[in-house]
């Protein structure tokens, strides 16, 4: 029996905490400004990060083998990391975010002994890193998460609104005997179809060997990242071309 301080991982978390499938979550933010350390070590150790019972629980087993997450208490210097030392090789703070990032994915794994999540500041730089364990959650349910934290500009007591999804009504003769036979043999129709499909290529066909082909140990092998620049107004026409539309754009590694 599942003690009060303990909750059984979801299939999806044992999936990402297998050694094969280890994926973790990065976010970086920038500042123009030098990072004020008190500052932001005392907003972390008042805010949801520290409280919320997934963020605060490590990775544990119990008593029949299962993985589970256990609460336990936040120290919040083992999840704030200094890096004074400037990045060698960086020609500047945004090379040597991407740099570090491309490093921290494959080279520095997550201590079990505390919440899976941690903060590196990078003081030369003016900037953070937020790395989280993939089974925490994913890119959508962290954002979400954040989005909790924050407050309206204009009302501090308020938190951020986005604007509701319109969901297209069905047609009544849907409804009808006739229709709801129809969409069941589309159903039926196309999954047959795809699972051909799928089998075919998975028994017949390979991707071709290019000059970025990877071999065995692929995974392993040092990482690079670099900065993607887009023009909001070039995102602008996409919205307006694809209704009901949210841009989003997330990094993981």
């Amino acid at each position: 029996m599942i003690r009060e301080s303990e909750e059984p991982l979801t299939p999806a978390g044992r999936l990402f905490i297998q050694p094969e499938t280890n994926i973790s979550v990065i976010c970086c933010f920038g500042t123009h400004e030098p990072l004020r350390i008190d500052a932001i070590k005392s907003v972390i150790a008042d805010s949801m990060i520290s409280k919320h019972p997934r963020l605060s629980s490590i990775l544990s087993v119990d008593k029949n083998g299962q993985e589970c997450w256990k609460k336990t208490n936040i120290d919040i210097d083992r999840h704030i990391i200094f890096h004074n030392d400037p990045i060698e090789g960086a020609k500047d703070d945004q090379d040597a975010a991407n740099m570090f990032m491309a490093d921290l994915v494959v080279s520095v794994p997550f201590e079990t002994d505390k919440p899976l999540w941690e903060v590196h500041l990078l003081i030369s730089h003016k900037c953070a890193v937020i790395r989280a364990h993939h089974a925490l959650g994913d890119g959508i349910s962290l954002l979400s998460f954040f989005l909790a934290m924050c407050r309206k500009a204009d009302d501090p007591e308020r938190m951020p609104t986005m604007n509701p999804v319109v969901v297209p009504r069905r047609n009544p003769g849907d409804k009808a005997i006739g229709g709801i036979l129809w969409r069941l043999m589309k159903v039926v129709w196309f999954t047959v179809v795809f699972v051909v499909d799928f089998i075919a290529r998975l028994v017949w066909v390979r991707d071709e060997m290019t000059v970025v082909s990877g071999g065995a140990g692929v995974e392993l092998w040092p990482r690079k990242l670099v900065t993607a620049r887009f023009l909001i107004d070039d995102m602008k026409i996409v919205k307006k071309c694809i209704p009901n539309t949210v841009s989003l754009l997330f990094l993981k590694g």
